[in-house]
């Protein structure tokens, strides 16, 4: 089951700048679009925890 658009559409970085997410759907991710950090998605489950975020692969904002 992939993630609803709806959803994506209204899903932003847990950091105070709130920037929208891009979703990976083959990697299962969602990267910010402005720090550039990482959130998995689990289960189809996203998790937005800043602790459990990684940086990009690129080191910057995406």
């Amino acid at each position: 089951m992939a993630l609803d658009p709806q959803l994506l559409d209204i899903l932003a970085c847990p950091d105070t700048h709130h920037a929208p997410l891009t979703h990976d759907a083959d990697a299962q991710t969602l990267t910010c679009t402005e720090c550039g950090r990482v959130f998995e998605v689990r289960d189809d489950i996203p998790v937005l925890l800043l602790d459990e975020a990684r940086p990009s692969a690129d080191g910057g904002a995406a």
